[in-house]
Parts: C-alpha cells; sequence; structure tokens
C-alpha cells in the first residue's frame, strides 16, 4: 500500500514535502510525493528540500528515490535505524531552519539523544529565522515536554551562506497538550539585532525605529550581536513574552528597504500580533502544530488570521495521523482546536 500525495494541494511549497517526508519515516508509511512545487516559479526540489530529505533519510535509514535538484516525484520507503549523530551541508544559503523543521519531526521517536551539525543559511528569506527557534519555537515545545537546544557557531546570509548550527533534542516520550486560550498577563518585549559585515549603524538604526514604534507604551530591550562569518546581512527577531505564551516578529535587511524601515516593519508586525489578542504568532503556528497533533490530549490556540502554511499542515498530517483539527472564527480571531487520536 503506497499513500500517494499531491504536493501541489494548499500552499504548495516546500513545507508538504519536508512534513510528509517526515512523517511517512515516523509512521512507517511508504509514500509517493507528485507534483513537487508544481506552482513555484522554479519546480521541484531546491538544495534545502533535497538536503532535508538526505537528513531524513539517514536518520532512519530510508530509502528515497527521486531526491535531486528539480525533482517533481519522491517515493520513500521508511527504514527503522535511529542514527543520532548527523552531519550535513546545504552546500548553498538554502535555510538551516527549514531542515531543522524537518529532522526533529522525523526524530520524535528516538530513544537516545539527537544530534544534528548543520551549514547553510541561518538567516534568509522566506524562513524562519534561526533564532526564532530558541526564542519562541523551542520554549514552547519545553511546555510540552521537548527538550531541544541549538548553537548558532556562524551566521550564514543569502547568498553565500556559510552559517552552522549544531541541534541536540532529547528523547520525547510522551508530548503534553499545549492550550494556548490566553496569553495572561503581559511581561515585557525584548529582541536580538544581528549585524555581519556591514555597519553597526544598520544595526542601531533598526534598534532605534523598534523601539519608536513601541515608546511610550512599552519598553523594549533588544541585545546588540556583532558576528563573523563569510556572508553578510542585519535583521532583528522581536519577542513579546507573557505569562502563557510567546508572539514574534522578524525581519531582514534588503535592498531597496533602510534599516529605519525594516525596524518599523519588525515593531509594526509584533505589534499587529498583540493588539489582534493571538495566543501563537502565525509562523510559530504550523511549526509547532505537527507536534500538538501528536501529544496525549486535546490542545489549542488563537491566530489572528488562517495562512495557507497553517491549513497545508493540517492537510499533510491528517493524511498520516488520527488528528482532528476544529476551527472557529470570533471576534479575537480563528480558535483552533487539536485532537489527536492515534498513529495510523
Amino acid at each position: 500500500m503506497v499513500l500517494e500525495i499531491d504536493s501541489s494541494r494548499g500552499e504548495g511549497g516546500g513545507q508538504m514535502v519536508r512534513t510528509s517526508v517526515a512523517l511517512a519515516t515516523l509512521t512507517g508509511t511508504t509514500t509517493r510525493l507528485t507534483r513537487i512545487r508544481e506552482n513555484r516559479p522554479t519546480n521541484g526540489l531546491s538544495k534545502q528540500h533535497t538536503t532535508a530529505v538526505n537528513a531524513i533519510a539517514q536518520m532512519t535509514g530510508s530509502k528515497v528515490t527521486g531526491n535531486h535538484l528539480g525533482s517533481s516525484e519522491l517515493l520513500v520507503e521508511p527504514g527503522n535505524l535511529q542514527v543520532p549523530n548527523i552531519t550535513l551541508d546545504i552546500g548553498t544559503a538554502g535555510s538551516i531552519s527549514l531542515v531543522v523543521q524537518a529532522t526533529l519531526l522525523a526524530a520524535r521517536n528516538y530513544k537516545e539523544r539527537f544530534t544534528l551539525d548543520l551549514k547553510g543559511g541561518t538567516n534568509v528569506m522566506w524562513a524562519p529565522p534561526i533564532d526564532t527557534y530558541s526564542m519562541v519555537l523551542f520554549p514552547l515545545m519545553e511546555r510540552m515536554g521537548i527538550h531541544a537546544k541549538l548553537d548558532i557557531i556562524r551566521r550564514g546570509f543569502y547568498p553565500i551562506g556559510g552559517g552552522e548550527v549544531k541541534v541536540t533534542l532529547d528523547p520525547m516520550g510522551n508530548i503534553k497538550p499545549l492550550n494556548l486560550d490566553s496569553l495572561g498577563d503581559f511581561i515585557g518585549i525584548k529582541g536580538l539585532c544581528f549585524v555581519q559585515h556591514l555597519s553597526d549603524r544598520i544595526g542601531q538604526d533598526m534598534i532605534d525605529a523598534c523601539k519608536k514604534v513601541f515608546s511610550p507604551k512599552y519598553d523594549v530591550d533588544i541585545e546588540f550581536e556583532k558576528c563573523e562569518g563569510t556572508s553578510r546581512g542585519a535583521g532583528v527577531v522581536l519577542v513579546a513574552e507573557y505569562e502563557n505564551g510567546l508572539l514574534s516578529s522578524n525581519v531582514l535587511s534588503s535592498k531597496g528597504h533602510s534599516p529605519q524601515q525594516s525596524g518599523l516593519d519588525a515593531a509594526s508586525d509584533l505589534l499587529q500580533e498583540m493588539t489582534a489578542k493571538s495566543t501563537i504568532d502565525i509562523h510559530t503556528a504550523d511549526q509547532i502544530l505537527p507536534y500538538m497533533a501528536m501529544a496525549d490530549g486535546k490542545s489549542s490556540f488563537i491566530v489572528s488570521r488562517i495562512s495557507k502554511h497553517l491549513l497545508s499542515q493540517m492537510d499533510t498530517l491528517e493524511s498520516f495521523l488520527d488528528v482532528r483539527f476544529g476551527v472557529e472564527r470570533k471576534d479575537d480571531g480563528y480558535h483552533f482546536s487539536v485532537t489527536p487520536g492515534a498513529y495510523r
């Protein structure tokens, strides 16, 4: 029996590929993915996609057919290994964070600590900055009993890359549900601004612009980090901390956008999430959803809007797991419930 996944459905990007391959190995389901990234400007698998698939295949001893650049079809035949240490180089500025996302999910049933040493892009467009994992995703996973940790050895920006990250994941065991029905009391706003091979002034202008948006209502504590590496870039990650949860936003420097505008964008995005009464930001929601789908009980959260990534993740999870999703539109946003059953 082969599970057929039409990868052009929903968001139609790399997320469905990464999640499907991880869940195929996790559930022991032979899976064929077709029409991969069919609606993207460049069709088929890119370097970061092939690296993620290769990592999962190495970890689990799975056989994967079709894992090459530009491929529009994959066949995954799951293995039963649990290789504890993996070292890979994307070879480009491809997103480290997206590869990490896939490998941690594939390591859900590991009986010993999993370690990943990965080279590529740490802070690139169209992907979560690696900082949001240590600042937002991993703390939320910690509340579910999942202990993950990462160290940024070097930062890598587009187009050169050259970044390196080491990630460790302890055996998960049973996953606790996460109920984010209310954020509770506000604690404060913190952030990290990083600059590599660019003027410190760029970072300071970003920080000043961020603080201006929140002044005078909120104080903002933003740490400045001057980095060394082969690539150059700058960015900022902001986190609003509450009694029960975290909301985040981020921005990267880019041509055509001044540092002031970049800082303004990051702060405005976070302020919008804070005023929308979300209990989890839209980018973190689809990343933590797979763990909610495998938890020992019902989870819940509120988002200000429903992204295509979130819908696509739900669709993929329902293909492999016995899980039910509920969505209700209320004045303060979209209320999600996640009710797991068992592996099929």
